[in-house]
């Protein structure tokens, strides 16, 4: 089933070459205003067309919300949100020569054939402008519990730069302010030239996200399979050309002993509990304790070159040839850090409600028969 959360409930929809693409969101709390320019700004940094390392496509991404809203705000009903395709070009297509690295040859089998080819339909990257425009709505309700989301570019290619050390907020809106993320000037220039030099062989390449959240309280997720680690895995996974997660250290904290890899539980000067350190980012025994979550993830070159590759003619059943035509990235890890970033604070939403939907479960419940079934006040969950 295509569909993501529990008491948040996501489910995309539409091709990449169909008339629309669009997203229902189901759970989100009523009384959340909805900041139709923070949107538009999350929309464009994902958005094709808007740099000379990316693929020349353009589309507005322009977001129409079709239920959900009433003046503003959220209704909580459930939010539906459609992005009209404008800029297509099937003809680039060849519908019997499935593209190496693409979905292309198993969706022909899973579909006995019948699915969408043109641009990867429902496979494609562009079904990630959806997601975007729900971690915008998450972002903003994030804000007003004083979780701030953000992103950078860590790697391209063979050239890694810095990690995150101490993310503040300042430090994640300026990076949210780039188009192309990076905690230095000088790892943006060695990435940009790692792009372009494959853009100029007609190939392509990858690299590494590291996403943190920070202001999130102790105690969401919860074991075994409602870990953060799992359900933010699961959806990070959902995003097309994810090859690889990992939490704080992930696989470089193998290589270490257990004096190294625990981090310190001491107290802060404000009195709150903390660790010195944050090598498990943020998430103890599938729990949040606090620390800002981090993760980090592995995006692949993208499929879709100039260079011939090797496939198989469906049609005639022999081996064939194929020079991917059309309008591609060199890389999409640009692209991709909006997405990132929209997963994450997709699934903090999910936990935070499920959060509360335990502590309400817990309290007692309050007799309101005698006060005249007492409402809540407007947003009061917010």
């Amino acid at each position: 089933m295509n569909i993501y959360g529990e008491q948040l409930k996501l489910s995309i929809f539409g091709e990449s070459h169909g008339p629309a693409i669009g997203i229902v969101v189901d759970g989100l709390p009523p009384g959340l205003p909805i900041d139709e320019a923070f949107i538009a700004r999350e929309m464009q940094r994902r958005a094709p067309g808007n740099s000379h390392l990316s693929t020349p496509r353009k589309e507005a991404d322009q977001v129409e919300i079709l239920s959900g809203s009433f003046r503003g705000t959220t209704t909580g009903a459930p939010l539906c949100a459609i992005i009209h395709n404008a800029n297509t070009r099937s003809r680039d297509y060849e519908p019997s020569l499935p593209r190496p690295g693409h979905a292309d040859l198993a969706a022909y089998w899973k579909y006995c054939g019948c699915s969408d080819y043109r641009g990867g339909g429902h496979f494609s990257g562009r079904l990630t402008a959806p997601l975007v425009f729900a971690g915008a709505l998450c972002k903003q309700l994030l804000s007003r519990h004083a979780i701030f989301v953000g992103a950078h570019i860590q790697q391209i290619g063979s050239f890694a730069g810095p990690r995150f050390s101490q993310p503040t907020k300042e430090l994640l809106d300026a990076l949210r302010q780039s188009p192309f993320p990076t905690l230095s000037q000088d790892s943006r220039n060695a990435m940009e030239q790692q792009i372009l030099e494959a853009k100029s062989e007609g190939d392509s390449v990858g690299g590494i996200i590291e996403a943190c959240a920070i202001g999130v309280p102790a105690g969401l997720g919860s074991p075994f399979f409602g870990s953060v680690e799992s359900r933010l895995s699961s959806l990070l996974f959902s995003i097309p050309a994810v090859k690889g997660v990992e939490f704080g250290d992930g696989f470089s904290i193998a290589s270490l002993r257990g004096s190294q890899a625990n981090d310190p539980i001491v107290l802060a000067e404000d009195g709150s509990i903390r660790t010195a350190t944050n090598r498990n980012g943020g998430i103890n025994g599938g729990i949040t304790n606090a620390m800002p979550l981090v993760c980090r993830v592995a995006i692949k070159p993208t499929p879709s070159i100039a260079l011939a590759q090797q496939t198989v003619d469906l049609s005639l059943n022999r081996s064939a040839t194929l020079a991917v035509r059309g309008r591609h990235d060199p890389c999409i890890v640009p692209r991709a850090v909006s997405v990132v970033e929209a997963a994450l604070a997709i699934c903090l939403c999910d936990l935070l409600l499920c959060r509360a939907a335990e502590t309400a479960e817990a309290l007692p419940k309050k007799d309101f028969s005698q006060e005249g079934g007492k409402p809540l006040q407007k947003g009061a969950l917010l």
